[in-house]
């Protein structure tokens, strides 16, 4: 599939070439913890498999009062319990004020608010609560269990850390519990639940940098749209840059392999394209340009009431 574009204008050419070229290296402790939580992801699978675990990483759930969307680590489904996680990866030591704020004290002498951990997450607990109530029935009663899992050893805990609603677990304890804890009889409207909801999107920028949120428009046309109309999987995209001066003679000096489940496409991207996305912690959407992308991975949409995943109406 071929788009048609601004592409004949040396300094369109030129300009492509240099943000191509454009380096953006990711953000240390943002991808520190980036790894550790799909880390944790991945062998909570191995470690809850035979006692019936299902693990979903980066749930988003609609917020309702303060509008938006909240984002949970891990929910972990077994049996009629949910498990509503936080994960955090500090390394130093954490205090916990009056306030119930958490306040992280780094090795390099710096001091970070991380405000109130505990109360956010058992709201997301009660809001997810609540939202599986209203879909199946009051009478739909489940066990939900809220826990916080600091998951680097380097990590000094204060001592009124038991003081907290939540259940506080280090990685060891968190794993040993997935092991130990059988979830029995599985509540199917439970995990078709917590299976309906959607990811961040994530968009690979050249240098490694990530950038998560919500991909309003691919900017890649009417018959893209077309192609992507009922799809139920997540999109990814994987794109292809000419190399070096050779890009310059070229009308589309890029191109993107999409897949969705069984589907596949390849389109060409000529020069000043670009796609629109609101990155989490921005206030605005905004455009990314697409010789700055590496790579792509868009969440599946969000299911029908009650349907699990892959049996839409």
């Amino acid at each position: 599939m071929n788009f048609s574009g601004e592409g004949m204008r040396w300094s369109v050419r030129w300009k492509w070439l240099l943000e191509r070229r454009r380096q953006h290296p990711p953000d240390e402790i943002h991808l520190a913890g980036e790894r550790a939580e799909q880390r944790l992801a991945k062998i909570s699978r191995a470690a809850g498999k035979a006692n019936g675990w299902h693990v979903f990483e980066s749930v988003r759930i609609p917020d309702r009062e303060q509008g938006g969307m909240r984002e949970i680590d891990l929910v972990i489904v077994g049996g009629n319990r949910m498990l509503v996680v936080e994960q955090k990866h500090w390394s130093g030591s954490f205090e916990i004020n009056a306030d119930e704020e958490f306040i992280q004290h780094r090795k390099n002498g710096t001091t970070h608010n991380h405000s109130t951990v505990n109360q956010r997450i058992q709201r997301k607990a009660k809001m997810l609560e609540a939202m599986h109530c209203e879909r199946w029935g009051e009478g739909e009663e489940i066990e939900v269990k809220v826990i916080l899992a600091f998951t680097n050893r380097n990590l000094a805990w204060p001592e009124n850390v038991d003081a907290l609603s939540s259940t506080v677990l280090d990685e060891a304890g968190f794993i040993a519990y997935l092991e130990d804890e059988r979830s029995g009889q599985l509540n199917d409207n439970l995990l078709a639940t917590v299976a309906g909801f959607g990811t961040w999107d994530e968009i690979l920028l050249n240098g490694g940098r990530s950038q998560k949120g919500d991909l309003l428009d691919l900017g890649l046309g009417v018959e893209i749209e077309r192609w992507l109309t009922g799809r139920t999987e997540a999109l990814t995209g994987d794109i292809s840059h000419k190399k070096a001066w050779r890009s310059l003679l070229s009308k589309a000096p890029s191109s993107i392999e999409l897949h969705h489940g069984s589907h596949r496409l390849t389109a060409q991207l000529p020069y000043g394209l670009a796609l629109k996305m609101h990155v989490v912690g921005e206030e605005q959407p905004r455009e990314i340009l697409w010789s700055t992308v590496d790579r792509l991975k868009v969440s599946k949409p969000p299911t029908s009431r009650g349907m699990l995943p892959g049996h839409e109406t």
